[in-house]
């Protein structure tokens, strides 16, 4: 019987294992994808300036239909992986042996937050996508009505142009915007992190001073002396400064 639960322990850890790998080469795809996306909006925005002739290798209609079959497979995927981890819950809630429990609990826990993080990642991604797919239509939308007022007015030609290099310059602005941001938020969460770890460390030095007195009072005096040589060091500074007034002003 204990062979037998173990057995089915193992297949699950499999399945999650598997999953897994399945999950991480889809997102980095995902994520390629969203990346090319962006940039071959770009790239045929400049090319459709000097040229109507150009028909992109890859147009937007068809990165669309691999972003929604993509997306299905992922959402799919992280469905039979939360399933999966369903499972190994009930199995270790059901678990006949104490002594392991906590050790799978410990498995359990690394699957969850590797679905977590996973499920972040594919969100994240995804509106990503979604907002650069919605201003890449308000741009094309715009373009479109630029291009159809500079061939129906032959006089305006060059405002148009003017109107267009304006046009990337803002699309420009707001790359760099969202890089901006981008190091921000990573510069806040490495913020938080360290803050984490001080008051970690902190509260062990609270412990270890409580639990042990001598400890404490060597480090209250050796705080009391810092205080000393701080009052002291202040005052020579202070007469120091005074005499070299009074000599200056003599």
């Amino acid at each position: 019987m204990a062979a037998g639960t173990s057995n089915y322990w193992e297949d699950l850890r499999k399945q999650a294992r598997q999953l897994e790998n399945e999950l991480d080469l889809k997102l980095v795809s995902f994520s390629k994808l969203c990346t090319s996306y962006s940039h071959s909006n770009a790239r045929d925005g400049r090319r459709d300036r000097y040229s109507s002739d150009t028909t992109p290798l890859l147009n937007g209609s068809s990165q669309d239909r691999m972003f929604e079959t993509m997306a299905i497979e992922i959402e799919q995927l992280l469905a039979r992986l939360t399933g999966v981890n369903d499972k190994m819950a009930e199995y270790t809630n059901s678990a006949g042996v104490p002594s392991l429990n906590a050790a799978l609990m410990h498995t359990l826990q690394r699957h969850r937050d590797i679905l977590q993080d996973y499920t972040h990642e594919f969100h994240k991604t995804k509106a990503n996508f979604m907002a650069i797919r919605e201003r890449e239509n308000l741009m094309g939308s715009v373009r479109k009505d630029i291009e159809s007022y500079k061939s129906g007015s032959g006089v305006n030609n060059r405002r148009t142009e003017l109107f267009l290099k304006e046009h990337d310059h803002l699309r420009n602005s707001d790359r760099l915007i969202e890089e901006t941001i981008s190091i921000a938020m990573a510069t806040k969460e490495n913020m938080t992190s360290q803050r984490g770890m001080l008051k970690s460390i902190h509260s062990k030095m609270n412990t270890l001073a409580n639990r042990f007195p001598a400890v404490n009072s060597l480090i209250q005096r050796i705080n009391l002396r810092k205080r000393r040589d701080s009052l002291v060091l202040g005052g020579v500074i202070g007469i120091c400064t005074i005499l070299l007034l009074l000599y200056a002003f003599h």
